[in-house]
């Protein structure tokens, strides 16, 4: 997993490339829990993920928890066709913010 982080007024896009699995969610959490505690909107951009397993799936719910906790949203953009077959079928679709 690479990644590359934006930032645009109080907006951060994070995007992220390759696979998210158990090997990387450490440092998914690493590059996104910070932008969302600072109190910005995170974007996270899954054009260029190939692959996300549960543990990325857990990235995402925990990401999206964490901002509505505090008032914001984790807002998911340009998700690549792997990831949203996993994210449709956990039914996520309904919790998390796609756009």
């Amino acid at each position: 997993m690479s990644y590359k982080i934006t930032e645009d007024g109080n907006i951060a896009t994070v995007h992220l490339d390759g696979e998210i699995d158990m090997d990387v969610t450490e440092k998914a959490k690493e590059v996104i829990m910070p932008l969302i505690e600072s109190g910005k909107e995170v974007h996270l951009n899954l054009k260029e993920v190939q692959y996300m397993d549960s543990s990325g799936i857990s990235v995402l719910i925990e990401s999206h928890q964490k901002a509505a906790e505090l008032g914001n949203r984790v807002v998911l953009k340009e998700i690549s066709k792997s990831v949203l077959k996993v994210i449709m079928m956990a039914k996520l679709e309904q919790i998390l913010i796609i756009e």
